[in-house]
């Protein structure tokens, strides 16, 4: 009896998550045909998988570990598509290509861009190239970058840095400003 109530429990959360997944294939598509395979992707339907998983790691990872953020099957694709949408968007704006933001966000977004096409079914291999996070975390990363390049294009800030001039070797003077520092630490010593 026991056997009969879990198996019905499976079968109920099986068809359950096909009406779910019919209905947002249903939502994206045109047409209002669609085929059963369609509706059991991988993605969706792993536990009548015949591929072997392994826990907590790639389709077998159940948790980031990090609160409010869940685990992302699709996240290497996303990886792409949203560092391409900014550099895209960097593309189509007025930023002068010398300015360093820009400079700094293309070098990172082609390299994740180049790491996830390389790497489209390894998650783990993209994790370890980028080094900075977990997968989900990097989509989180790119959500957060578009907001800031937002702002950045919103409130022309490159416009707001001036060049400076740099002395690379300075003379020996001794000169360290309105500051003599040998007095400075007689001082403090004596109060002490």
């Amino acid at each position: 009896m026991l056997k009969l109530r879990h198996s019905n429990r499976l079968l109920a959360m099986a068809s359950r998550l096909l009406v779910v997944r019919a209905s947002r294939i249903l939502t994206q598509t045109s047409t209002q045909s669609i085929t059963f395979r369609q509706i059991l992707t991988p993605t969706t339907f792993r536990s009548f998988s015949d591929q072997n998983l392994i826990p907590g790691v790639g389709k077998g990872k159940t948790s980031t570990g990090l609160v409010g953020l869940a685990v992302d099957y699709d996240a290497v694709p996303k990886i792409i598509s949203k560092y391409q949408a900014l550099l895209d968007r960097i593309a189509e704006s007025d930023m002068p290509k010398d300015a360093q933001y820009r400079i700094n966000v293309e070098q990172i977004c082609n390299y994740r861009i180049r790491a996830a096409t390389e790497n489209p079914n390894d998650p783990e291999k993209v994790e370890e190239l980028c080094n900075c996070g977990q997968v989900e975390e990097l989509v989180e990363q790119a959500d957060d970058e578009m907001i800031v390049l937002k702002m950045m294009l919103k409130n022309r800030w490159w416009e707001l840095v001036k060049p400076v001039e740099v002395e690379e070797n300075p003379p020996e003077d001794g000169d360290h400003g309105d500051i003599e520092w040998d007095d400075e630490l007689e001082k403090n010593t004596k109060e002490s």
